[in-house]
């Protein structure tokens, strides 16, 4: 029973114990939440240790007729009747209706039940099981709860299920409780694969989110949908639609409710706010006479939903759910009118309740609604700007409008990761009369998701034509294409014309120089001159990072001119508002980005985190690019930290991946990590195999520009393996490429190429210089030049020289975590006369990834609630991971944490 293991092992124990003496137990829980189907259990495993088992069942028809239940009840052990007092039997029989009598006493039928019962379990133990008992008549609930409290001595259990919220006898006789809650995210997932396998994520999640973890929402919410609702290809409707049986279950407490208290409810379930007084307002509005909060008293002492005065809650989501879809069309439509007559006040709320009690197109309320989803866009709102939209093209009169309101809705869809919805958007858009411009961008929203064939230059002309019809129309969707194109570009590692033609582009749009977009699309595809431009203008923003659009685009250009340090600050800066608005596909692209460059400057603090946050978000958005991305970054890291089958097999897995792809940027970042695994464990002549390749333009690991990032590795490897010569005319290539003024990442790379590769009569004062230059936010970089200038001194016969670069490295490498690393200083420590006590793992390599983002974020002063809605976590999952860091980090309190994450920075 699928996340009810422990509550089935509690009724377990009580159907065991029955022999023993008896036993009682009330189940409580909401509508659907699986009180019966945990009775059923106990049912089955009372028969199967052969024990009697008689139950009845609570129906609301019945639920006026007395001792109806208890007669279901009884009536297989009736027959015991004869043994007992004739009063009793009388008065049980009269109950009954078998005999006529005066009306019987209640004590004396009482008793007689409970003889009853004792009588036949005398024969073997017996299970009473009442199901539905908020349905059962008061008649039978009094005589069962009198037997309940009397069956300790008896072979007898009792088990009671009944809905919560619902005031009974049962409750006053004291029996032990059983509450059932939701189940919690991960027993919810496994309980739609058991039903609902092959879901797409995003509609899992919703499903799951909507169900609030109630098990017979989860079975039933995915039927009444759609293939392509379900695989996420077509975008789920709002509200979903809730079976018979869902609707049943959770409306049937509305029924006996007076008409003006339902009225008020209906309202209530279609207003987007909770607020009271304005559903006041709107019911008073549809009924012609004033409506005031004593009409909600009976819905709220039936714990339909909770009111403080000024709002109200449905207590499930459902229970709305349920609400509107028990209404008539024409009661919605009137309701939502009456909605919008109250909000007139709010456009954005009521336009969308005008646009519900519609029947047909309308042009004026599609445009409002597209000026609603621009407004929701604005303020990172994007679910909202998406549905606004969808319903807006819904609405729409003109086909031209229509498509071009579904092109925007799958562009925002694409932002947010949910692949299928944009591409279905896309889909219903293209049999439309389309203009040039959005004919040519549906194929480019297509082209998206498709890398294609590398050097395709068909592509590239398309882009430049849409760009170029869109900008004066529109120049940030104009700009934004042409990034995502140079995204593009730089990813397939495109030809130079290719290139420039895109850069040429950029440079003839009317934006500022410092324009975000503009700066990324130069950064990636622009010449020598336009990457040095860009270098000049990046510089943190004095009043902020903008919005987190802007920010992330500032990551990306950081990143592809080689300034991994402004590209870490600003992708930090874009994180928490791209996980706040729910663009999943940007923050999987921005946690991929920075864990790549975090590494390079041996923040694995960072990199460790969101390398793995990246690479699941990554696949849950249908972005296998970044996946593979992901996994060349988690490649690094393991080889970095020693675990080299780990290494192995996850660049394996991106390579076979990147295949189909063709992607250059990420096959050089598999073979990098290859080639620095090697490293670290002495294997050079591998090593420089691996790192070689990016340099042969017939490879699909030679890129453009990242390779020579690489530079100082591959001399790394040159060295030790005899390739000096082979190097060293890399070093010229890339030497003759670089900028008069390079970047800090090309710098640092030349500079250690240099000094490996040079003659001992200039080596030193290479190492020097290169040691010389500001290295404080590149840790790993550093250490490595002390490593190799140790060594060059120990063998230049200089051992009390070379020990304290030695050591330096020795102690860089061990805090960083990189065991590897670690040793190879450790190692010419020794041979320099030095032994170094073996020391305590650091905590940093005890912590899992989804820890250490914990322990973090709680260092930040966020609750595990907030926690747990940034990463979509349960806070208990969230106070289980604390649990388990906090030893691991060596402290015992919540208070201790930002002290010892920093100890570990």
């Amino acid at each position: 029973m699928i996340g009810r293991e422990r509550e089935l092992a509690r009724l377990e124990e009580l159907v065991d114990g029955v022999r023993e003496r008896g036993a009682t137990l009330l189940v409580r829980g909401a509508p659907g939440i699986g009180k019966s189907t945990l009775v059923t259990a106990a049912n089955r495993r009372a028969k199967a240790a052969g024990m009697q088992v008689i139950r009845t069942t609570g129906v609301q028809s019945e639920a006026r007729l007395p001792f109806a239940g208890l007669h279901q009840l009884v009536l297989p052990v009736l027959d015991h009747s004869e043994r007992l007092p004739a009063p009793q039997k009388k008065a049980l029989l009269a109950a009954f209706g078998i005999i006529e009598d005066t009306a019987p006493d209640r004590f004396l039928i009482a008793l007689a039940v409970l003889e009853l019962l004792s009588d036949a379990a005398e024969q073997s133990p017996l299970l009473v099981v009442v199901d539905d008992a908020q349905w059962l008549d008061r008649s039978t609930v009094e005589v069962l709860a009198f037997v309940a409290r009397r069956v300790e001595h008896e072979p007898i259990g009792v088990l009671v299920a009944i809905r919560e919220g619902v005031e009974s006898v049962f409750d006053e006789a004291g029996l032990p409780q059983l509450r059932l809650g939701g189940l919690d995210d991960a027993a919810a997932e496994a309980l739609l694969e058991a039903h609902a396998p092959h879901l797409a994520p995003a509609v899992r999640e919703r499903l799951r989110d909507e169900a609030s973890g109630n098990p017979l929402a989860l079975v039933e919410l995915p039927v009444p949908l759609g293939p392509k609702e379900l695989d996420g290809r077509s975008p789920l409707p709002a509200p979903l639609p809730l079976t018979e049986r869902l609707e049943q279950t959770f409306a049937a407490r509305t029924v006996g409710l007076p008409e003006i208290t339902r009225t008020v409810l209906l309202v209530a379930a279609l207003n987007d706010s909770a607020s009271l007084s304005e559903t006041l307002e709107a019911a008073s509005g549809l009924v012609g006479r004033e409506v005031t909060v004593e009409v909600m008293a009976p819905a709220v002492s039936t714990r339909l939903l909770d009111s403080d005065g000024s709002g109200m809650r449905f207590r499930h989501p459902l229970v709305r759910t349920a609400i509107r879809q028990a209404a008539t069309p024409s009661e919605r439509q009137a309701a939502h009118a009456a909605l919008a007559a109250t909000l007139t006040g709010q456009p954005d709320r009521s336009v969308w309740h005008r646009a519900a009690s519609l029947l047909g197109p309308d042009r004026e309320i599609s445009a409002e609604l597209e000026a609603t989803a621009t407004r929701a866009r604005r303020r990172g709102a994007i679910d909202a700007a998406i549905a606004a939209l969808e319903r807006g093209a819904g609405l729409s009169v003109d086909p031209l409008a229509r498509g071009r309101r579904l092109l925007d809705a799958a562009e925002l869809a694409f932002e947010m990761g949910r692949t299928g919805i944009a591409l279905g958007f896309v889909g219903e858009a293209e049999p439309l009369a389309l203009d040039t411009v959005d004919r040519q961008r549906a194929i480019l929203i297509r082209e998206s998701f498709d890398f294609g064939v590398p050097g395709d230059s068909v592509n590239v002309d398309r882009v430049l034509e849409i760009v170029e019809q869109t900008r004066h129309r529109d120049p940030d969707l104009a700009l934004n294409l042409l990034r995502r194109a140079a995204a593009k570009s730089w990813a397939l590692g495109r030809s130079k014309d290719q290139r420039e033609l895109l850069a040429a582009e950029a440079r003839r749009m009317d934006a500022p120089d410092g324009d975000p977009q503009r700066l990324a699309v130069l950064a990636m595809v622009g010449t020598s001159a336009d990457t040095e431009r860009v270098l000049g203008l990046l510089s943190r923003p004095a009043s902020g990072w903008g919005d987190p659009i802007s920010a992330h685009a500032l990551g990306h250009a950081g990143y592809a001119v080689g300034d991994f340090e402004f590209a870490v600050d600003a992708l930090t800066a874009a994180i928490p508002g791209l996980r706040a608005q729910g663009r999943l596909s940007l923050l999987a692209q921005a946690l991929v980005s920075r864990a790549m460059v975090a590494l390079q400057l041996g923040r694995l603090d960072l990199a460790v985190p969101d390398a793995e946050e990246g690479l699941r978000l990554a696949t849950k958005s249908g972005l296998p690019l970044f996946a593979a991305s992901a996994r060349a970054t988690s490649a690094l890291l393991a080889g970095l930290r020693g675990d080299f089958d780990e290494a192995e097999a996850l660049t394996a897995e991106a390579e076979r991946a990147l295949l189909p792809l063709r992607a250059r940027a990420v096959f050089r970042d598999v073979q990098l990590a290859r080639g620095i695994a090697a490293m670290g464990i002495g294997r050079y002549e591998d090593a420089y195999g691996h790192l070689i390749r990016m340099f042969d333009p017939n490879d699909p690991a030679e890129h453009y520009r990242k390779k020579f990032w690489a530079v100082g590795d591959l001399a790394e490897a040159a060295l030790h393996s005899g390739r000096q010569a082979d190097a060293l005319a890399v070093l010229k290539q890339a030497e003759a490429v670089a900028d008069p003024k390079p970047s800090p990442c090309l710098r640092i790379s030349l500079e250690y190429a240099r000094a490996m590769l040079a003659e001992d009569g200039a080596a030193e004062a290479l190492f020097e210089a290169a040691l010389g230059a500001d290295l404080t936010r590149w840790p790993f970089a550093r250490a490595r030049l002390q490593l190799a200038y140790g060594t060059w001194l120990r063998r230049q016969r200089r051992v009390i020289e070379s020990r304290e670069p030695l050591r330096l490295a020795r102690d860089a490498f061990e805090a960083l975590g990189m065991p590897p690393w670690t040793e190879r200083a450790c190692h010419e420590l020794r041979s320099a006369g030095v032994v170094t006590p073996k020391s305590v793992a650091r905590a940093l390599q005890e912590l899992t990834p989804q820890e250490l983002q914990i322990a973090r974020m709680a260092a930040s002063g966020l609750s595990n609630r907030e926690i747990g809605q940034q990463l979509y976590l349960s806070h208990r999952t969230v106070g289980a991971h604390l649990y388990r860091a906090f030893p691991k980090l060596g402290i015992t309190s919540r208070g201790q944490l930002r002290n010892a994450l920093d100890a570990l920075s």
